[in-house]
Formats: structure tokens, sequence, C-alpha cells
């Protein structure tokens, strides 16, 4: 009898011990800004304000040479969702996720890593633009607002506070009045300053909510994967006034490098066609006249003024997982979906193979227990977030992706770890090293063989393909590496 008690008494401590060990995996808190560049203290700015990311990556892991896999918003999330680099030519515009996703039929194979944790036991919320559409929500620009869900199956609840903008895509283009880019006919400023409080501007809203969720999650008894999309610093770059008088106008820097690489065809670049649909800009961006220093200052000012706006909110989300006792059981990401020109290579916009569109912040908190603050100056990539988070939170892969684990580098495991990492656009295949940028283009213009290195120009103002052909030969075959097949094919 006292042999049989002892046994149920066994089972009964297992079931608590492995119930305790369901409530302890971690939260996960996903911050995707859009657009955002490495323009951050934490990135080694010296005129950015952004004390809250800074706090926050003072104690996390921060990859100072994270690279997505292609230089467009939609593309940019189908690779960093998936796990997986371009394969068709649709894997490189903003329709990838409504064209490979959005119909697809549950299966074994989940549709994200969202889909992956919320089949492991995770509630999962999605607020705000984490896959291509501003609410989640598959629809144009200029159309109703529709409820089919641009992931069907990753989210158990999709929210978004379209305010006095009513849609989602009208609040992510919204000036403060109301109104947005597609009611004004884009005749509107790719800037605004506004007397206006936070929450006068959609960002604000997505954090108001984000906030009161956060409070509900934390009576659930299951672990959460809350997703928060900010639109900003994406254009227009609006912002409440305040956070513009964080600046000393006269200040900013102007691009340090505004000018056309040598050795280029100018396929490689372009003419600033987003920006250009501000009708009403002060000047016109054109790789033939770069724009004034005083505009240029103007637009870097509003850029920045955007950054620390979404800086606060940021803040505040941090806040509140601290006043929840959240915090220390809560994995923080902060992710950039690609880079942005601001004049660099005379470009104000994304959609090169260049650094300045490539590079982005890959901020990673883990919970308390793994904690290791850091920074890492390894080579990696969007692909990579997938793996690691699953890692993170125990949670196993059971089908190939292309993505590798980076939890190695964050526990000081691997001190280094020897990547490349791939990026795809404009008819072409970046491969970025630690030292080396080497790109080949798909096309009739000439050259079609770019190699920037780092250690001599960090800033990309010499093609050097020409002048060293004994190191492409070395390079190209690893480039090829990252050929998925994606120009071998009609």
């Amino acid at each position: 009898m006292l042999l049989l008690a002892s046994f149920i008494l066994l089972i009964f401590t297992g079931m608590g011990r492995n119930s305790e060990k369901e409530r302890q995996r971690p939260n996960i808190l996903f911050i995707a800004v859009d657009d955002l560049k490495n323009e951050l203290g934490s990135y080694g700015s010296t005129i950015a304000i952004s004390p809250n990311i800074d706090a926050l990556a003072a104690e996390s892991s921060v990859f100072n040479h994270h690279y997505v896999q292609v230089p467009t918003c939609g593309a940019s999330r189908h690779a960093l969702l998936t796990g997986m680099r371009p394969y068709k030519r649709v894997h490189l515009t903003n329709k990838a996720i409504e064209m490979e996703l959005s119909n697809r039929l549950e299966s074994e194979v989940p549709e994200t890593f969202i889909h992956r944790l919320k089949r492991a036991g995770y509630y999962t919320v999605g607020i705000g633009k984490i896959s291509h559409s501003a609410d989640g929500y598959v629809y144009g620009y200029e159309e109703q607002a529709s409820r089919k869900r641009e992931l069907p199956h990753s989210w158990s609840e999709l929210l978004f506070d379209p305010g006095k903008w009513q849609t989602g895509w009208n609040a992510f283009f919204a000036y403060a009045n109301g109104e947005n880019r597609q009611s004004l006919k884009k005749q509107v400023k790719p800037y605004e300053v506004a007397e206006v409080t936070d929450i006068d501007y959609p960002d604000g809203l997505t954090t108001q909510l984000a906030l009161k969720k956060l409070q509900l999650l934390k009576e659930k008894k299951q672990p959460f994967f809350m997703g928060v999309g900010f639109f900003k610093p994406h254009l227009p770059f609006n912002a409440p006034k305040k956070y513009w008088d964080l600046y000393d106008p006269d200040s900013i820097p102007i691009s340090p490098n505004p000018t056309i690489p040598e050795n280029i065809h100018l396929a490689s670049l372009h003419e600033s066609g987003e920006f250009n649909q501000y009708a009403l800009g002060d000047e016109q961006a054109s790789l033939t006249r770069p724009i004034s220093d005083p505009y240029a200052r103007k637009l870097r000012h509003a850029y920045l003024a955007a950054v620390s706006y979404i800086d606060a909110q940021i803040g505040m989300l941090c806040q509140q997982l601290k006043n929840l006792g959240l915090y220390e059981n809560t994995i923080i990401v902060i992710w950039g979906d690609h880079g942005w020109h601001l004049g660099d290579q005379r470009i104000w916009g994304k959609h090169t193979l260049f650094e300045n569109a490539l590079k982005s912040p890959l901020i990673i908190k883990p919970t308390y227990e793994h904690h290791t603050a850091k920074k890492i100056a390894a080579v990696v990539e969007t692909v990579d977030v997938y793996p690691t988070l699953l890692e993170l939170c125990d949670v196993g892969i059971k089908h190939p992706i292309d993505g590798e684990s980076l939890v190695e580098l964050m526990q000081k495991k691997k001190v280094k770890k020897e990547g490349v990492a791939y990026s795809y656009f404009k008819n072409g295949i970046s491969a970025r090293n630690a030292r080396y940028r080497f790109t080949k283009y798909f096309r009739e213009a000439t050259p079609t063989i770019e190699l920037y290195d780092y250690e001599i120009d960090p800033l990309e103002t010499k093609n050097r393909a020409a002048t060293h052909p004994e190191l492409l030969q070395k390079l190209l075959p690893i480039l090829e590496q990252g050929n998925t097949g994606l120009y071998n094919s009609d």
C-alpha cells in the first residue's frame, strides 16, 4: 500500500513539474520596426536619441552585422516568417506573403514560426504590421478593408486600432489631421511636424492596444507570443513635434557618402521613386543631381524624429512588462525589416543591394536565466531569427529551413560565426562576409560584378571587382552557394 501511495505521489509530482515547465516557458515580445536602419545609439550613432532601445540593448545580444534577405517590406518579412531565402521571383515582392501563404491550407509544415509556436501551446497575438499588410488583412492601399487574414493559421488573435484613419493602410500613410497619402492623392510632404500627442498617430494607438493586451495575457495560463509592428520611420516621416524638438537641426550631419560609387552601372541604384511620390516635397531626388544640403538635413531630422517617437513606444512596452512582473521571463526582439539610404549613394529609400538598404538592427533579450549581454560582430541573416526563437523556447523544428540558430553565439559557446549573409534584389544576388560584399547581377548592363572592401572602403565608394580578379575567383563560388535557383529559370 505504501508503495502504491508513493507511485501515485510520483505521478502527481511529475504532472506538477510538467505543468510548471509549461508555465515557465518564456513569453516573446517581437517588435518589428519598418524601415529602421542602424541609426541608434546602441549601434554607434552619435546623433540618434534612442534611450529606451539603448537601455534594452545594454542587457541584450546586439547583432552588429545583421542583414535582411530582401530590401523591401513584404519580401523581407516573408523570409523572416518562413526562415527561407527567396526561391521564386514573387519572393522578392511585397506580394510574397499574400501569394505564398494567404491561401494555403494548414499542413504539417507550419506557415510561419509563429504558427509553430501556436502549435506548441503559445497564445499568439498580432498587433500592427508583422506580415506585410498594415493590419494583417489582405486588401489594397485604396480598397475597403477585408477580413481575410494574410496569415490564416498563425494568430490566436489579430488586433489593430486604425483610429480616425479607419483602415490599416490609411493609418500606415497617416497624417495627424486624419488624412493619408491616398486620400490626398499624394499631394503631401514626405514629413510632418505636428503639435499632437503620441496617440494622435497610429503607432501611439498600437502601443496603447499592446499595453492593455499585455495585462490580459498575464492572466492566461499559457505562454504568449505578441508581435507588435510599428510603422515609423517608414515614409512619411511624421512624428509629434516633441520628438523633432529633441534635435538641434544645425548639428545633424548629411550623408558621409552622397555620391554614386565608382565603376558601377546606374542600374544598381534607382531614382528614389517611393520618396518622390510625395509630390509636395521641397525637392525631388535624382541620381543626376543630389538634393541640397539644407533639405537633406531636414529629411534626416525628420527620420530621426520618427525613430525617437518609436523609441518612446518601445520604452512603454518594456516598462509594462516590468510593471506586470513579466520582464524577466519574456524574450524581447527588436528587428528592422531593412535599412534605408538617407541620401547615401544619392538615394532616398531602400531597394538596393548596398549596405545601407540591407543592414538593419537585430536585438534579442533572452530570458533572465539565459541572460547574456554582448555585442556580436558575426555576420547573421534575417532567416536566422526563426530557429533562434524556437530554440530559446525549446520548440523543435520538423522541416528544413535556411536559417541557423544564433543561440550559441548569444551564450558565448561559439566565439565567432564565420557567416555569410545572402540578399536578393534588382536581378542580383549579394553575399556579405566579415570583410567584403560581392554582388552579381543577372542583366545586360555592365559591369555585372561588384566588390566592396569594408576594411579600406566602409562607405562603398568604389567597386573594386575589375582590379581583384584572383579575389573574385575565391569569392564567387561562395556567392553561388546562395543562388537558390532564383535566376536560373524564367
